[in-house]
């Protein structure tokens, strides 16, 4: 078995990485890559020249288009009575050029309503930052004592999340709609985020 390889799977990234490391790893034209500012790096520069860690020409062609990995959140706390921002990253197998001309992709999240009264949710987070780059970061600002949430309401990311909402998410440097959809798998992997008081 090779050390590493050429297909979207996972198993496919170097095998010394630990299962960290390769969520710090993705898909370029020139092979799998460390992402700017990756903890293997050391330097937390998010500004520096990614490194290659296994050449392979065209890897990101070989790949076709490119997946979603893993998503995962980035808020920590939600406090209905201080107000609070979702949110969310998403990561993909190779970089992604994000294009808003048309429409903002967003990220879904659902609202359980545990917390009294019902009818709250989904949370659309917004596009925010990352094209070019193999990291989305999605976002949506909670106001104060807003309406939206509730304390005690569970949030979650359920499958199929993403929606383009007219706007495009592509391979980076091609014409090609990305594949934009998430197994259950990876929302359920992301946990939840509890609303308090």
């Amino acid at each position: 078995m090779p050390l590493w390889g050429a297909t979207d799977a996972d198993e496919s990234k170097p095998k010394h990485l630990t299962t960290a490391q390769k969520k710090e790893v993705y898909a370029t034209d020139k092979g799998w890559t460390v992402e700017a500012g990756s903890t293997m790096s050391g330097n937390g520069n998010t500004s520096a020249t990614p490194e290659v860690l296994v050449a392979i020409g065209s890897l990101t062609t070989s790949i076709g288009s490119a997946d979603i990995t893993e998503i995962e959140w980035i808020t920590t706390a939600a406090d209905k009575s201080d107000g609070f921002t979702l949110s969310v990253r998403a990561r993909f197998n190779e970089a992604v050029d994000v294009d808003t001309g048309s429409g903002t992709p967003y990220l879904a999240v659902t609202n359980g309503n545990e917390g009294s009264g019902t009818g709250r949710g989904p949370h659309n987070l917004a596009y925010a930052s990352g094209t070019g780059t193999n990291e989305l970061v999605f976002s949506l600002a909670i106001a104060a004592d807003d309406a939206a949430t509730n304390a005690d309401d569970v949030l979650t990311i359920g499958a199929n999340a993403m929606n383009l909402n007219s706007g495009t998410i592509k391979d980076a440097g091609t014409s090609t709609n990305a594949t934009i959809t998430n197994s259950s798998a990876i929302g359920t992997a992301a946990g939840s985020l509890t609303v308090t008081a």
